[in-house]
C-alpha cells in the first residue's frame, strides 16, 4: 500500500454472489474456487480464483474437521502465495478507483473467507 494510504481510500464491500447485482456494487469480483451454480457470467466482472480458501481447507471447516478460529490463520496465511498477492494487487488497484464488491456463496458473512478478505483488504499494507 502506497505511504498514507488510509483505510477509507479502498472501497471493499462484501456480497453474497446470489443476491441482485446493483450499480452501487462497482466491479464485481468473484473470490470463489468454482463457478457457481445458475450465475451467468455477465454479472461478474472478473473472477479471481486465487483469494478462495483451498479446497481441503474449505472442506476441513465445512466438515468440522477444524474450527472457524483455526480456519482463519490458514485462510489468511494462504493470501501470501505468490499467485494471491498478484490478485490482492489487482483488487487494491481496482479499489483505488472505484468500490470492489467481494462475492461468494456463503450464506454467512460471518464466517465467510470474503470477510476475512475484505478486513484484510482494508488493514494490510503493502
Amino acid at each position: 500500500m502506497r505511504s498514507g494510504m488510509t483505510r477509507r481510500t479502498l472501497r471493499v464491500a462484501t456480497k453474497r454472489i446470489y443476491e441482485p447485482a446493483v450499480p452501487a456494487d462497482g466491479i464485481r469480483v468473484l473470490v470463489m474456487r468454482y463457478w457457481p451454480r445458475g450465475i451467468r457470467r455477465e454479472r461478474v466482472h472478473r473472477w479471481l480464483r486465487e483469494l478462495a480458501p483451498p479446497v481441503a481447507l474449505l472442506r476441513a471447516f465445512l466438515d468440522g474437521e477444524i474450527t472457524w478460529a483455526q480456519y482463519r490463520p490458514r485462510y489468511l496465511a494462504g493470501l501470501r502465495r505468490p499467485e494471491a498477492r498478484a490478485a490482492i494487487a489487482e483488487v487494491r488497484g481496482l479499489a483505488r478507483r472505484r468500490r470492489v464488491t467481494l462475492l461468494c456463496g456463503c450464506a454467512d458473512p460471518r464466517r465467510c473467507h470474503r470477510t476475512l478478505l475484505q478486513s484484510h483488504l482494508l488493514d494490510s499494507a503493502e
